[in-house]
């Protein structure tokens, strides 16, 4: 007699469904990133990282603050970002209305303006050092010939050399920021001028009440990035006073670059990361105001 066994349903084993396999496209996707990827992690995230692992210990940080230099330094980063950049935000506020006029001189005076954001700014700095230099710049060269007197030697003075980097850097970074509210001034509609006019406001009013609330925002946006880029911007510092005298004139930026020659190098990235209180506020109220 012959016996059949009878499996049932139930009793057989499950099979598991395979995971979704990447297809071709993505396969390449994948390769292509690849090299993105590595880049990124070896020049930015390790970098980082490095930095952050040396300035741990606590004694940098002791160290940093008994230093008197690193006081004065983080004293003119707030002279820089309070007072520099408000007045070169203002200024420029100014200049994008002059420019916005649609005048030929004003186009071609235009080009004149952005060239000292266009040259690179090594050399840009460098001849204005030259310029001012105490023995043979030609500032004072020609306050000899007119004068018959010597020049004072500009970077000398510590107050003098700091005000001369904050102009140094308002001059070379406001064709920049002048054009990014130029931009936002023709964004106006013309109309809501012209209804200005027929209700008989002035040039201020015209500014108080049509012009400024259509560019509040794009105002205090610009001046809170201004304020991150200036806080890592050493060329205005460093290339024209090197934070001298008696490395009176040091930003946090420069001071981190001070160290580092003085082969400290934990101070150096202590420096460094002592002006994150500094960039994470800015960063944040700057990107609180974009998702607005």
């Amino acid at each position: 007699m012959t016996s059949i066994a009878i499996s049932h349903a139930d009793d057989a084993v499950p099979v598991k469904p395979r995971g979704p396999r990447l297809t071709t496209p993505q396969v390449w996707g994948l390769v292509l990133i690849a090299p993105y990827l590595l880049v990124f992690l070896a020049f930015v995230v390790y970098p980082i990282g490095y930095g952050l692992w040396l300035a741990r210990h606590p004694a940098s940080y002791v160290a940093l603050y008994n230093d008197p230099i690193f006081a004065r330094a983080a004293v003119n980063t707030l002279i820089f970002l309070v007072i520099g950049i408000n007045i070169k935000m203002l200024i420029a506020l100014f200049l994008s209305g002059f420019f916005a006029q649609s005048r030929g001189w004003i186009k071609w005076l235009s080009v004149l303006f952005i060239l000292p954001w266009a040259v690179p700014s090594i050399p840009t700095i460098l001849s204005v050092r030259f310029m001012f230099n105490p023995e043979w710049g030609v500032v004072n060269h020609l306050i000899f010939k007119l004068t018959g007197e010597d020049g004072p030697n500009w970077l000398n003075d510590p107050a003098i050399a700091l005000t001369m980097a904050i102009g140094m850097h308002i001059w070379k970074s406001l064709p920049f920021w002048t054009l990014i509210l130029m931009t936002g001034r023709m964004a106006i509609p013309q109309d809501q001028f012209e209804a200005a006019e027929v209700d008989g406001a002035n040039v201020w009013q015209k500014f108080r009440f049509v012009t400024w609330p259509s560019m509040r925002t794009l105002y205090l946006t610009c001046t809170l990035l201004s304020m991150i880029w200036t806080l890592g911007d050493f060329n205005s510092v460093y290339l024209l006073t090197g934070g001298g005298p008696a490395d009176l004139t040091h930003v946090l930026a420069t001071l981190g670059i001070r160290y580092l020659r003085l082969d400290q190098l934990d101070m150096s990235m202590a420096s460094i990361v002592c002006a994150l209180p500094l960039v994470l506020p800015l960063v944040y109220f700057m990107m609180k105001r974009l998702s607005r």
